[in-house]
């Protein structure tokens, strides 16, 4: 006769969280600031005010947006200010940085909702792979939002786990 076939991992009690699951939806978007520079190393006011005014804003209506500049230049703060005072209305979220920076920032958002209670004394597995790009500062944010409310850390999946930490009775 066979032998039943026991799904350990169900039976394990690991509570699996996938990073990719809290991932914001939307469109994210760069706005370089490189293309208004002139000659590549300089802003002027004049052309980058003609810039901002010749526009369509709303374009970015609903969209995750990151303003920065991929150049080596000096890019005086009031720029990005001018820059946010048009999006503001329509940009979903609106950072400083590049696409990098804009998905931490997204990440941070979510993972602030947590509340770390709602895990006290469990057993939690990081799930590792998705298919959409997560942030390693998420892994870290979670790691140390969760730490001190978990039994114990994995980084994996439930069948394949790497221990990360675990509470000293």
């Amino acid at each position: 006769m066979a032998e039943e076939i026991i799904n350990r991992v169900n039976q394990s009690g690991l509570t699996q969280i996938d990073l990719e699951d809290l991932r914001i939806p939307g469109d994210r978007v760069f706005i370089d600031i490189k293309e208004q520079l002139f000659q590549g190393i300089a802003l002027r006011e004049k052309d980058f005010r003609e810039f901002i005014a010749s526009n369509d804003w709303s374009s970015y209506a609903g969209k995750h947006v990151a303003v920065g500049c991929s150049e080596d230049a000096i890019i005086p703060t009031w720029a990005y200010m001018l820059l946010g005072v048009q999006l503001t209305p329509f940009a979903k979220t609106l950072v400083f940085g590049n696409l990098a920076d804009l998905e931490k920032t997204l990440f941070e958002q979510t993972l602030s909702k947590i509340n770390p209670e709602d895990f006290q004394d469990a057993k939690i597995v990081i799930k590792g792979c998705s298919k959409e790009s997560v942030p390693t500062d998420a892994y870290l944010k979670i790691t140390q939002l969760l730490q001190p409310v978990a039994k114990s850390l994995f980084y994996g999946e439930p069948c394949s786990t790497v221990p990360l930490y675990k509470r000293k009775s």
